[in-house]
This record gives structure tokens, C-alpha cells and sequence, in this order.
């Protein structure tokens, strides 16, 4: 019993992967171009999430910063902290777009689960004149709200939230490796 219940969350993590991939290649295409173009000219990534997903934001800030499967030059890439001083959370988070960010720059919002206060960080990152890529959960009616037509919304569909971190981190491991190719210039 407990071993069909464990080999039943290989097939639905795999059955996720394959519907998702037809939904995602587009947005994820734009936003590691975005990317691309943003480190390319000087500027940087400012890595942020909500909960669990700040520490896929510091691992995508890592791998971009170190390398990912590729050795390559270092690519400016920095992962905000939920805790600055007496600042915590969505404050903290803010704070640090309004001190860092430039104009250039660009901010990766990881958020699946919606949180409502991603305003102030995303209006934040509007008023230093920077793009976004957000990837988010599938109520994503206020980050659509708030992201203009030169950002990128990535929206994680799966109604439970397991898979939508799963989903994230692989679109991270992606969004990496597509990076890496246009920089490299790797074939497919």
C-alpha cells in the first residue's frame, strides 16, 4: 500500500512535467532572454521568494553567480534576505529593491502560493525602473494587475502547492540552463 501511495507521486510529478511543459516553454523562453539581456548589459538579478521558495531563489542566485553545468564567467546575481535588521518579509524584501535595485536590473519573484502583499515589492521594483519575471500560483490576478507588458508572469498551475514547488524548481533549473546556452552558445 505505502509503496503504490509513493510510486503514485512519481507519476503525477511526471505527468505535471509533460503537461506542463507546452504551457511554460514561451514564458520561460522571454524571461531568460530578459535575463540574458539584463546581465549581458551590466545590470543585475535580484533573487527573491515567498516561504520555502526564498531558498530556491538563493539556489538560482548561486548557480548564476557560480556556475550551473557550465563552467562560465560569474553572472551578477543576488538573492535577497527575508530578515534585515528589525525588517522581515515583504519589508525586508522591499527594502532591498529600493536600495539595490538600478535601472536594468531586473527582479525574480518566486511566489506559488500568492502572497497579497507582493504589491509593495513589485511596485518597488517599477518605481527603480526594473523588469520582472514572476513565476506564481495559479491566482495570479494580482501580479497580472501589477506587471506591465515588458515583464514576465511564469504561472504554476497545479492546484497543490507540492507541485507547484516542484514545478518551480525545475523551471528554475531551466531557466539556468537556458541562460547558459545563449551565453555559451550551446546547440539544443
Amino acid at each position: 500500500m505505502l509503496e503504490t501511495r509513493l510510486q503514485q507521486q512519481f507519476f503525477e510529478t511526471a505527468d505535471l512535467l509533460y503537461q506542463a511543459a507546452e504551457q511554460l516553454i514561451k514564458p520561460l523562453s522571454v524571461a531568460a532572454q530578459l535575463m540574458v539581456s539584463s546581465v549581458t548589459a551590466g545590470s543585475r538579478l535580484l533573487c527573491a521568494g515567498r516561504g520555502l521558495s526564498q531558498l530556491d531563489a538563493e539556489q538560482f542566485a548561486t548557480l548564476l553567480l557560480n556556475q550551473f553545468e557550465q563552467d562560465r564567467p560569474g553572472l551578477a546575481a543576488i538573492a535577497l534576505q527575508p530578515q534585515l535588521g528589525g525588517l522581515d518579509g515583504m519589508a525586508a524584501l522591499t527594502r532591498q529593491v529600493q536600495t539595490l535595485g538600478h535601472p536594468g536590473d531586473l527582479l525574480l519573484w518566486l511566489d506559488p502560493e500568492g502572497d497579497p502583499e507582493a504589491g509593495a515589492l513589485i511596485a518597488a521594483a517599477r518605481a527603480q525602473d526594473m523588469a520582472v519575471v514572476a513565476l506564481c500560483g495559479p491566482d495570479d490576478s494580482l501580479l497580472r494587475r501589477l506587471l506591465s507588458d515588458t515583464d514576465v508572469l511564469v504561472q504554476l498551475s497545479p492546484t497543490r502547492l507540492a507541485r507547484r514547488l516542484e514545478l518551480q524548481r525545475v523551471a528554475l533549473f531551466a531557466l539556468c540552463d537556458a541562460i547558459d546556452a545563449q551565453l555559451l552558445g550551446l546547440e539544443p
